[in-house]
C-alpha cells in the first residue's frame, strides 16, 4: 500500500478527533449557553480551543465549506476574558484566514485602539466560520450547524464578557428576536457572563450615524473589561 494513501481502516485527522470527542463522557455537562443548543451536539468532549479548531477545519456539515477558500475560525488570545462575535467571514477574511481583517475589521481595530483595548488581548470569532457565497447572510441551517462550535468556544474559554457585533450575533447569542437598535448599550447576564450587543462595524461604514451610539457602547465595554481583564478564570 502506498505511503501516501491512508489505510481504509484508518480515520482521517478530523474523523479521529470526532471519534475521540464522541467517546469522551461529558462528566461536567452544564446547561447550554446559547439558545436552542443541545449540549451533546456541541462537542462536550473537546477541552481545548486548538482541538476544536482542528475539528472545524475538517467540517463539511453544511454547504458553506465547499464554496469558500478556508475555514476562518478565530483570532486572538484564547485566554482572553472577552470575546467579540461577528456574523461570518467576508472575502478578505476568507483569503487571509483571520476574522475582521477587511474594511469593517480595520474600523474595529480603530475602535479598539480608541477604547484602549489592544486587539492582541481579545478573542474574535464569528457565528459561522466559512464565507457565505457573495457575502450573503448565512442560512438558518448553516447557523444551526456552526453555532455548536461557538457554544464550545464559549464553554472552553469561559469569558467574562461577550460582545455581539451586529444582528445575527445578537440573535444567536442573546435572543432569536433581538434587534440591535433596541438592546444595544445594555448588559445581559447569563451564567455569570456579561453580554452586550452593539452595531457591526460594517453597519457603521454604511450608516455613520451609528458611530456615536457604538462608541458609547464601547466605552461601557472598556470600563467593564478593565474590571475583569486580570481576573483569572
Amino acid at each position: 500500500m502506498s505511503s501516501e494513501q491512508p489505510s481504509l481502516f484508518e480515520l482521517l485527522p478530523g474523523e479521529e478527533l470526532y471519534r475521540q470527542e464522541k467517546q469522551v463522557a461529558a462528566k461536567e455537562i452544564r446547561s447550554p449557553f446559547l439558545p436552542g443548543i443541545k449540549v451533546e451536539e456541541a462537542f462536550p468532549g473537546i477541552k481545548e480551543v486548538a482541538l476544536l479548531e482542528e475539528l472545524a477545519r475538517n467540517c463539511n456539515n453544511c454547504r458553506l465549506r465547499s464554496g469558500c477558500r478556508q475555514v476562518v475560525f478565530s483570532d486572538g488570545d484564547v485566554k482572553s476574558r472577552i470575546i467579540f462575535i461577528g456574523e461570518g467571514p467576508g472575502k478578505d477574511e476568507d483569503e487571509q484566514g483571520r476574522p475582521f481583517v477587511g474594511k469593517a475589521g480595520q474600523l474595529l481595530d480603530k475602535i479598539l485602539v480608541a477604547a484602549e483595548i489592544p486587539r492582541s488581548q481579545v478573542y474574535i470569532s464569528n457565528v459561522v466560520k466559512c464565507r457565505p457565497p457573495g457575502n450573503r447572510l448565512p442560512n438558518p441551517d448553516e447557523v444551526r450547524e456552526c453555532r455548536n462550535y461557538l457554544e464550545a468556544q464559549i464553554r472552553i474559554m469561559q469569558p467574562a464578557i461577550i460582545v455581539c457585533l451586529g444582528a445575527m450575533a445578537s440573535q444567536v447569542v442573546i435572543d432569536p428576536k433581538a434587534s440591535v437598535s433596541k438592546i444595544r448599550g445594555k448588559w445581559f447576564n447569563r451564567q455569570g457572563v456579561k453580554i452586550m450587543a452593539t452595531y457591526h462595524p460594517a453597519a457603521l461604514l454604511r450608516n455613520p450615524s451609528y458611530k456615536r451610539p457604538a462608541w458609547q457602547d464601547f466605552q461601557m465595554i472598556r470600563d467593564e473589561y478593565n474590571k475583569v481583564k486580570n481576573i483569572p478564570r
